[in-house]
């Protein structure tokens, strides 16, 4: 009999080694049971009409049956939690964003990290499914917000921050940008390896550049810098704007690249520039730094539980009264361009306005 409260996971793998091993790991959590293995999908199939798991770990590659081929007919007539624990190579990263689009809640690369699996079993266990299985309109499809006569200061950023259920999540934000807007930088907790496949389709689909961050990048208008996996990336102001730090500096919140870590870097040089957006995702990553961001002048914007795989990091932020705006996920492009024009404005009308300035009164 299962026990009570616990998620109830499959492991589906051709290894046995790896489903002994991945077995072992997770039973040994109180919260989780595994109810079952299997080598391929076809015994897969058998198992989860069995024992109804809450989670499936899923391999990519095995015989007589992929795992994204699997993946997809699993998401059309039965949907499920699902996580994919793949080699991620060059070539297995662009299938693993194909099984995040097909549904997949999270994406975790071998050799797997034991408190890596663990959250993630844990958050899939809590997402929203429907959210995570049905997917959003082809980015052809999708027209860009408007910014009509849009002019920015050469000093305004936006920066966003995600994790689980977040590559779709940053897909569909940026997607429905227009182009010109200031620089933008994007924290994804990531695996290694998988941020350069994730910036390389998100430059295919946006209306700017998009590309994995480079240390001592300069940001510039049009351009959107996607963190490396395993880097942590600051900003940094040099001559007038804004370099990119990348470092791999201990991990925090049990991750590398850190959201907190960009957006505390905002802080003391960005400011009331900076437009602040923290996406669905596992934890409390980015919740702090968004506070203080909210505090030195920024406009913040959370993504609200009912739009969110996983209702965590923007949880957080809300609870800690770090977000000025909570959002479903497609009213955010707008609030985003909204927030920028608003800044522009104010920074223009301050710089017109004398009472602002500190100049000495003739006598």
């Amino acid at each position: 009999m299962n026990a009570p409260n616990k998620t109830k996971v499959l492991i589906v793998d051709d290894s046995a080694v790896v489903r002994k091993y991945f077995t072992k790991l997770l039973d040994a959590d109180p919260e989780i049971e595994v109810v079952g293995t299997a080598a391929d999908p076809y015994i897969a199939r058998d198992k989860i009409l069995e024992l109804n798991p809450d989670v499936l770990t899923l391999d990519i590659e095995m015989p007589r049956m992929d795992g994204l081929t699997f993946l997809r007919i699993l998401q059309q007539h039965r949907p499920m939690r699902v996580v994919i624990v793949s080699s991620l190579t060059p070539e297995g990263s662009k299938i693993a964003l194909d099984a995040l689009a097909s549904g997949a809640i999270d994406v975790i690369d071998k050799p797997v990290l034991p408190e890596r699996l663990l959250a993630s079993v844990k958050a899939a266990a809590t997402a929203r499914l429907s959210n995570a299985s049905n997917n959003s309109p082809a980015p052809a499809a999708r027209a860009p917000v408007s910014c009509p006569n849009a002019q920015f200061h050469s000093r305004q950023v936006v920066l966003i921050g995600a994790s689980t259920g977040g590559t779709e999540a940053i897909r569909s934000v940026l997607t429905q940008l227009p182009s010109g807007l200031p620089p933008i930088c994007v924290v994804q907790h990531i695996p290694r390896i998988f941020s350069r496949a994730f910036a390389e389709r998100l430059a295919q689909c946006c209306r700017f550049d998009v590309r994995e961050a480079a240390e001592g990048e300069r940001l510039r208008p049009g351009l959107a810098l996607i963190a490396p996996g395993d880097y942590h990336m600051r900003m940094r102001l040099d001559q007038g704007g804004y370099r990119v730090h990348l470092d791999q500096s201990p991990p925090l919140h049990h991750t590398r690249p850190s959201v907190d870590h960009l957006f505390e870097s905002a802080v003391p040089i960005a400011g009331s520039y900076a437009v602040v957006v923290l996406l669905t995702g596992m934890g409390r990553d980015g919740a702090i730094g968004m506070l203080k961001l909210r505090q030195a002048g920024a406009a913040t914007i959370a993504q609200d539980e009912r739009s969110s795989v996983v209702y965590g990091m923007p949880k957080a932020a809300v609870d800690l009264g770090a977000a000025a705006q909570v959002l479903p996920l497609p009213q955010i492009p707008e609030a985003i361009c909204r927030a920028l024009l608003h800044q522009h404005e104010a920074a223009s009308r301050k710089a017109v306005d004398p009472s602002s300035r500190n100049c000495p009164v003739p006598s």
